[in-house]
């Protein structure tokens, strides 16, 4: 068994819930506060020991690449205004011994399509997933931790938490087994947003996987699914049911940057959880909720 070194984020996505700011900017590169989303899944990926970074991207997309190029001039520009601590920030957005690939999906066909296209890259490796609207945040991220269950037991993992029973209808929702004694729960099938009444679980996967090579033969023989795309949660539960697939609970705290409120709640928190911002921050909210009670 190889170390994971390889990390897929599909970032095709147009964007809609955002209109008109993502027009002409992708969604991915919406900052919280002075950094990208696509940022953090980027950093999280690379403290997890991931060193190829593999972009599948669509239309209009160009500005992601163009993030984690180098900028020569801005460089030079910042050098010469004696900016040291900005150049090296720029400069070290993709630390050194990290590579980027971008991959092109000619077609808006699916989140499992958009992974399918990757196979070039990624070759006969394991590798994880990462969905940038998903940001995560806490001491553990989650795919430190799903690379730590894969290398216990090579399998697909999913990164899950437990959501309210009420919104069981908006995820993928998990029929789980029996958990083993390294909390690693066993995955006998996963359903596509059910209702709340045909729900096997209140166990949620969101945007963190970890899968074997062989996720590529099963995309390739699916039909498409919902809304007539290629679906990775078909693909996912076909292998849950011969047993390849086992699942974690996510250790950190998801905001789903995807969603207009949960991309404010992920602003609000990162500001708060930030030394520079944090008393100011308060003040300002203390400062406006008093004027809104009056």
């Amino acid at each position: 068994m190889s170390k994971i070194t390889k990390a897929v984020f599909p970032v095709a996505g147009s964007g809609t819930r955002f209109l008109p700011a993502t027009k002409a900017m992708p969604k991915e590169l919406l900052p919280i506060i002075d950094k990208p989303i696509v940022q953090y899944a980027v950093e999280e990926a690379v403290a997890a020991g991931i060193t190829e970074l593999i972009f599948v991207t669509g239309r209009n997309k160009r500005a992601v690449g163009d993030h984690f190029d180098a900028n020569l001039e801005l460089e030079a520009q910042l050098m010469a205004k004696g900016k040291t601590e900005l150049r090296d920030m720029v400069r070290n957005i993709v630390p050194e011994g990290v590579s980027c690939i971008f991959v092109r999906q000619p077609e808006p066909l699916g989140l499992g399509h958009a992974v399918l296209c990757a196979a070039p890259a990624v070759g006969d490796n394991a590798f994880v997933v990462l969905l940038a609207d998903d940001l995560m945040q806490g001491t553990e991220l989650p795919t430190e931790a799903l690379v730590r269950a894969y290398a216990k037991k090579p399998q697909t993992v999913l990164s899950v938490s437990e959501v309210d029973p009420k919104d069981t209808s908006k995820y993928g929702i998990l029929k789980p087994g029996a958990t083993d004694s390294d909390g690693l729960i066993s995955v006998e099938g996963i359903i596509e947003k059910p209702a709340v009444d045909k729900a096997p679980s209140n166990l949620a996967s969101f945007g963190r996987y970890v899968f074997t090579p062989e996720i590529f033969d099963v995309l390739r023989g699916l039909k498409p699914g919902a809304g007539g795309e290629i679906q990775l949660a078909d693909a996912i539960d076909q292998l849950a049911q011969a047993g390849k697939v086992a699942a974690i609970t996510n250790p950190s705290r998801r905001y789903d940057c995807g969603d207009k409120f949960g991309y404010l709640t992920a602003i609000v928190d990162v500001a708060l959880a930030d030394a520079e911002y944090r008393d100011r921050f308060l003040d300002l909210l203390r400062d406006r909720i008093a004027q809104t009670a009056h």
